[in-house]
């Protein structure tokens, strides 16, 4: 009976580890540029620069954000200090799309996702 419950017990431990695994393995890259909330939607047309990026940073609330330059997208970046040393450089980021974050814009605060990044890396302008 001892061991029957083990057993049964050992195949419930083994499924919910188990069960984890896709999470952890459902890492993206994503490139673009580090810029801002506010400005962030703007980068289509035009690169961000540093003293615009940190104009939004200090005086309207945004945060440091990723433009996808890919799928003209806006996310969020976290941590925000690593994204603080790339401010204004294209990249590509590593890392987990979360839902849920809220974007200081120049449209309002509009919901969007955030970037849980791993690894932020320069990406050379070519």
């Amino acid at each position: 009976m001892v061991k029957s419950v083990l057993a049964v017990f050992a195949v419930v431990l083994i499924a919910g580890t188990l069960s984890f695994l896709p999470a952890a393995n459902n890492s993206q890259t994503w490139k673009g540029y580090v810029t801002d909330t506010w400005c962030g939607l703007d980068r289509a047309n035009k690169p961000p620069t540093v003293a615009c990026t940190k104009l939004c940073l200090n005086n309207r609330g945004a945060k440091y954000a990723l433009f996808d330059v890919v799928h003209n997208k806006l996310y969020v970046l976290n941590p925000q200090a690593e994204a603080a040393k790339y401010t204004a450089q294209m990249v590509a980021v590593t890392g987990t799309l979360t839902d849920g974050a809220q974007m200081v814009t120049s449209d309002g605060t509009v919901s969007g996702s955030t970037i849980l990044a791993s690894s932020i890396s320069a990406v050379p302008l070519r």
